[in-house]
C-alpha cells in the first residue's frame, strides 16, 4: 500500500518514503510515526494514542515524542510554524490534515522487499549485546537536544548546545559521562528511556529542545531515572524566551547555566533531585 500526498508518496511495504523519484531519509520510528499519523487522518491523534500505536505502550517522555513529530514534519517539508500537514491541537493532540490517496501495491511491484531488522545502535551482529554494567559513580548520557524552531537550519545550533553540556559534564571528576558518538546515534528517533539506559550502561538520561523564534531563545532540559523511566527534574535556560543575542554567547551560557543545574552545590543534581 502506498499513500500519495503532495509530491511524496509513503510506502508501507518498501518503508519508504520518497519525494518524486527521489528517496527520503526518515529513522525507523519517524516512519512509523508518519504512517500511523497518514493511516489515522480521520480524526484527531493523542498521545496516549501515538504511544499504543508507535512505541507499543513504553515509556516514551514529552520531549522525545515532540523531537519525533517534529522529525517527521521536517521529512514531508512541513514545519511547526506552517503545520500544512501535521497540525497540532492544542491539548488535544495531532492530527495529518494533508490530502491523501491510497494506492494499492508497491511503487517497485507486488513483491515487498524484506523489512529489515530495526537494530539498536549499540546492538552486535548475531544480536543484541547484554546491558553494560552501571559504573560506580553517576552515570550521564546526554541525548541530542531537539530543534523545535521548526526551522532546518537551526539543527546545528541545537546540536551544538548537547555538545557543549557534554563537554562540560566531562570535567566534572565525579560524573561517567557517555561521549557524542555514542548518544547522537538516537538523534531524531523517539526512544524507550529505560532501554536507551541498559544499551549505554548509565543511570541517567539528560535531554531536552531548543526553540529558536526571532530574536527569542528557549532552551529546555529534564532530567531523567533511565532504570526506572522516572522525570527527575527539568529546567529552562537561560531564561524564559529572552532575547536571542550571539550563537556563541547563549551557548555558553545555556551550557553554564545546565551544568550548573546538574552539578550544583558541589554534587551531581537537577533541580532539587540528587543524583547518587
Amino acid at each position: 500500500m502506498r499513500y500519495l500526498f503532495e509530491d511524496y508518496a509513503l510506502d508501507m511495504d518498501r518503508r519508504e518514503l520518497r519525494r518524486g523519484d527521489a528517496l527520503t531519509p526518515v529513522e525507523p520510528k519517524v516512519f512509523d510515526l508518519l504512517l500511523y499519523l497518514i493511516r489515522n487522518r480521520t480524526h484527531v491523534v493523542t498521545k496516549d494514542d501515538l504511544i499504543a500505536g508507535v512505541w507499543n505502550g513504553r515509556i516514551v517522555s514529552d520531549v522525545a515524542l515532540t523531537s519525533c513529530i517534529n522529525a517527521a514534519r521536517i521529512a514531508i517539508g512541513d514545519s511547526g510554524n506552517a503545520q500544512r500537514l501535521i497540525k497540532t491541537l492544542r491539548r488535544k493532540g495531532v492530527r495529518f490534515v494533508g490530502e491523501v490517496r491510497e494506492v494499492g501495491g508497491s511503487s517497485q511491484g507486488s513483491a515487498a522487499s524484506p523489512r529489515p531488522a530495526e537494530r539498536n545502535p549499540r546492538s552486535v551482529a548475531g544480536g543484541p549485546s547484554p546491558p553494560p554494567r552501571l559504573p560506580d559513580k553517576p552515570s550521564i548520557a546526554v541525548l541530542p537536544f531537539a530543534n523545535m524552531s521548526g526551522d532546518p537550519d537551526q539543527e546545528y545550533f541545537s546540536d551544538g548546545i548537547t555538545e557543549d553540556i557534554i563537554r562540560a559534564l566531562s570535567r566534572l571528576r565525579w560524573f561517567f559521562v557517555i561521549a557524542r558518538s555514542s548518544t547522537f546515534a538516537y538523534k531524531g528517533q523517539g526512544v524507550d528511556v529505560r532501554q536507551v539506559g541498559r544499551d549505554l550502561g548509565v543511570r541517567y538520561l539528560l535531554e531536552g529542545s531548543v526553540q529558536k523564534s526571532g530574536p527569542r531563545l528557549r532552551i529546555t532540559t529534564q532530567l531523567l531515572d533511565a532504570v526506572g523511566g522516572n522525570h527527575l527534574g527539568g529546567a529552562i535556560r537561560p531564561g524564559a524566551d529572552r532575547p536571542f543575542r550571539s550563537p556563541g554567547r547563549d551557548r555558553r551560557e545555556g551550557r553554564g547555566g545546565h551544568r550548573a543545574n546538574i552539578a550544583g552545590g558541589g554534587r551531581p543534581s537537577c533541580g532539587s533531585s540528587i543524583i547518587g
